[in-house]
């Protein structure tokens, strides 16, 4: 360990020196007019994948769309639903049927109204077979969205429609008590019809976007930097006080962390090896976040087919040596999927309740992997490689599950790394036989989890198919009473972990150095950077 610190504080003076040019515009961006307005500086680690709303299905796009876009409901202060575009909604006797009245001044950043329609429009889209959207399971809820997805049904059979110009009326499958919460995840912002069949790629450049969120589109430098603008035409502009925000996009934690020391920066992620200094000090804001980081098996190539070796390189893993060693900013060890903080209906914690699914054992990892090679007649395994997206910080961990791999099995794994882009268009394509990965809730209930490995589902990504499990999560889906529907889903988080597609290594939290005079930034568990009630003072 003592070689390891010399190493890597010889990266972090290298770093600090790279800190005083790194991302020069971000800087120039944050000059001269911070005295006379309030100025928000932020880093986005890198370029968002998309802000075409159902598109952008990730933290890299939606820390910033959230706050340029917004949906019927926006989560408050207290991360709960509360009325953003929609100034209220009615709902049935059933549960079922949901509907929404749009404030008259909602209005789009080029004047238009935010309509009825542009919701309907836009989440149809999101459904619509042909663009093949990631985050399209998320609508399947909506009566006749899964159909019309799947190809087996029509636009119009999807149950979401304009009463009148401000009325919008939807249909679930069944009563879903975290509803509020699903349509305020950016894919079902609303999108301009009009604009939309105007210039089909109206998200791809500032001059061109529509948005009617707290902020406004104004720069966008692409690989560089973003600027937005406090919005004159959203119906709640008097809340906002931020007047501009910049966001950098630096994807090195020490070098994000000297722009923060040299003031080029308002808010930092904490380096690791820094970790055990800064989380003492006052400015270190430390909340919750559901989501965890894992790695993923392709179960359809060797030697990750047989059950038995997946389990043998996940009971190989010490999660709390990562936490301890590696992240080292508090995080606390996954031993399931579903992150701590969900309660069930006798108010006990799902994750206590499901209990630890996997643990570290290698006595029981060398016993496992020597049937399982028995099984598939192997007299050694099959080479294999070990994927990640190239940061500092994915490399780091890969290197410990590489050593650890081969302290326990007597293993030897070769790594690879590749650019997020297409690290994540490979992993979606199956072509990894085991990778590095991370999930963050889109809303906040464990059926957002466990959802995940239903066989061809868009976030599984593993090979891994049982019909039991997707039974599981239909009927978890259609269950109304809250005790029977969480019973279903600790099954199924149970069955994914007999099987082991998946080794988990760690919960998520957000660690964050302010500066002061910075305030009011909420971040949500569910992933979302909320800014509308941010505020900066010199």
């Amino acid at each position: 360990m003592k070689r390891l610190s010399v190493f890597l504080s010889v990266l972090l003076f290298a770093f600090a020196l790279l800190g005083c040019t790194a991302n020069e515009q971000a800087g120039e961006n944050s000059g001269g007019n911070s005295e006379e307005k309030q100025v928000l500086r932020l880093n986005n680690t890198k370029e968002p994948t998309s802000y075409d709303p159902p598109k952008g299905f990730d933290n890299l796009s939606w820390q910033s769309l959230n706050n340029i876009m917004e949906g019927l409901t926006r989560l408050g202060k207290n991360h709960e639903p509360e009325a953003a575009a929609a100034e209220k909604w009615e709902v049935s006797d059933d549960g079922k049927t949901y509907t929404f009245k749009i404030r008259e001044n909602a209005k789009w950043s080029n004047g238009d109204d935010v309509t009825a329609e542009d919701f309907e429009y836009a989440w149809k889209r999101l459904l619509d077979p042909e663009k093949a959207y990631d985050s399209a399971f998320l609508g399947y809820f909506i009566e006749g969205g899964e159909a019309y997805n799947s190809d087996k049904g029509s636009a119009e059979d999807v149950q979401v429609s304009a009463e009148d110009a401000k009325t919008l009326k939807v249909t679930l499958t069944s009563p879903q008590k975290y509803f509020l919460s699903v349509i305020s995840n950016p894919a079902f912002f609303p999108v301009n019809k009009k604009v939309d069949e105007e210039n089909p790629e109206w998200f791809a450049e500032d001059d061109s976007f529509v948005g009617n969120g707290p902020f406004k589109l104004t720069e966008w430098k692409h690989n560089e930097s973003i600027k937005m603008a406090k919005s004159d035409t959203y119906w709640d502009k008097d809340t906002v006080k931020l007047d501009e925000v910049t966001w950098a996009m630096v994807d090195d934690e020490n070098t994000d962390y000297q722009m923060f020391q040299n003031g080029e920066l308002d808010t930092a992620s904490v380096p690791a090896e820094m970790a055990e200094q800064l989380l003492k000090q006052d400015n270190v804001k430390v909340d919750d976040q559901a989501g965890l980081y894992y790695y993923r098996f392709n179960v359809k190539m060797e030697p990750f087919q047989n059950e038995k070796i997946r389990k043998a390189f996940a009971m190989a893993v010490d999660q709390q040596e990562i936490v301890d060693y590696v992240t080292k900013n508090g995080e606390k060890p996954a031993r399931g999927y579903v992150s701590p903080g969900f309660s069930d209906p006798s108010g006990n914690d799902f994750r206590e309740t499901s209990g630890d699914l996997i643990t570290y054992n290698p006595d029981e990892a060398k016993k496992l992997l020597e049937e399982g090679m028995t099984e598939e007649k192997y007299s050694e395994l099959p080479e294999i490689t070990l994927t990640y997206s190239s940061t500092p910080q994915h490399k780091l961990m890969a290197e410990a599950i590489q050593q650890k791999f081969k302290d326990v099995l007597g293993v030897e794994v070769k790594l690879a790394n590749m650019e997020w882009g297409v690290f994540s268009a490979e992993q979606k394509k199956l072509k990894f036989q085991l990778s590095q990965s991370s999930f963050l809730a889109d809303y906040a209930d464990p059926i957002n989890f466990v959802e995940n490995f239903q066989t061809g589902h868009s976030m599984n990504r593993t090979g891994w198919s049982n019909e039991k499990y997707d039974q599981l999560i239909k009927d978890a889906k259609n269950e109304a009473d809250e005790t029977k529907r969480f019973q279903l889903m600790y099954e199924a988080e149970k069955l994914v972990f007999d099987e082991m597609p998946i080794i988990p290594i760690h919960f998520y939290n957000q660690v964050n150095l302010e500066a002061e005079g910075v305030k009011g930034i909420v971040r949500h568990p569910v992933g979302y950077l909320e800014l509308k009630w941010a505020e900066k003072s010199s």
